[in-house]
């Protein structure tokens, strides 16, 4: 009878497949390479392992993790993990048996997405475009503020992800150009919006690096000096939480994500239709776009019961 494959093998052949067939990102292997980790390392206290373990061990994990405090959010992702490698290794034949199909996911209510009111967004851009005209200021702290204007007028214009949003190449900048070409999830390609606004933020930015004689040395829009090469996430969410003090809006209610949700939120407002904004945030599921069909429901109940005359 041959030995069972050790864990590393098997999570590593569930992490070629996500790669090679769902076109998994980086961040996506290193979450599910965390969480199976975390269950390998469980299954082997126990004496264990991945190959052998039935639908107890499974549960008495996902326990464990409740246990330590984990929110019911954090022990549904660790439950889908481990669905997808048992199912994966069944199909694949490293296992005759799915353990998980009989496994019951925590209970969980789904959290409304923050948003901005359109009042609050036009104060975040205006915040943003101060003092880019300002020949008096040092160009470095202007050419600061044109790139971050630019981020934002294009985020909230277009709904991109933030990392997608960082790593727009060059070309995305072009005179005239009224769409972007994104490259979303799983390989994903897309067109999106880009207003007269974010066209004027982008160009203005560009302005302001030629001057600097660092326009043509990346082929990223937002170059930066680190590895990869462009600005990232982490950067620009630093800068958009320092923006939003300034503008008189609490940090904690703004984020590169935030600006989507008020992307997609006020299109539904003024009338847009889902699947149109669906097509735009790069979902593959309307599911996930009808959360902000929620948001605005929650506002009418807000109104309602804030302002009508016979309201409790």
């Amino acid at each position: 009878m041959s030995k069972p494959a050790s864990d590393s093998r098997l999570i590593n052949a569930f992490l070629d497949m996500v790669s090679a067939e769902r076109g998994g990102a980086d961040n996506t292997l290193q979450a599910y390479r965390r969480d199976l980790t975390d269950y390998s390392d469980f299954l082997k206290g126990r004496g264990g392992a991945i190959a052998t373990a039935g639908a107890d061990e499974a549960r008495a994990h996902l326990a464990a993790l409740s246990d330590l405090g984990f929110k019911a959010t954090t022990l549904a992702r660790h439950l889908s993990a481990i669905r997808q490698l048992h199912k994966f290794l069944y199909a694949e034949g490293f296992r005759t048996d799915d353990p998980t199909g009989v496994l019951d996911g925590p209970k969980r209510g789904r959290a409304l997405p923050k948003v901005l009111d359109v009042a609050e967004v036009d104060r975040l851009l205006a915040a943003a475009a101060e003092g880019i005209e300002d020949a008096t200021r040092p160009l470095s702290e202007r050419l600061r503020a044109a790139r971050l204007s630019a981020l934002l007028e294009t985020l909230y214009a277009s709904g991109l992800r933030v990392s997608e949003l960082v790593s727009l190449k060059r070309t995305a900048a072009r005179p005239g150009l009224a769409m972007l070409n994104v490259v979303g999830k799983g390989a994903k390609e897309r067109l999106v919006p880009l207003t007269e606004a974010a066209r004027r933020a982008m160009q203005a930015y560009l302005g302001l690096l030629a001057q600097t004689g660092r326009d043509g040395a990346s082929p990223w829009l937002f170059p930066s000096f680190g590895e990869s090469g462009h600005l990232t996430r982490q950067h620009f969410a630093r800068e958009l939480k320092m923006l939003a003090v300034g503008a008189g809006i609490r940090a904690d209610r703004v984020s590169p994500h935030v600006l989507r949700h008020a992307f997609a939120s006020h299109l539904l407002q003024n009338g847009a239709d889902l699947r149109s904004v669906q097509m735009m945030l790069g979902h593959a599921d309307i599911a996930t776009t009808q959360i902000y069909t929620h948001v605005l429901d929650e506002r009418v109940k807000s109104m309602v019961r804030d302002l009508h005359p016979l309201a409790d």
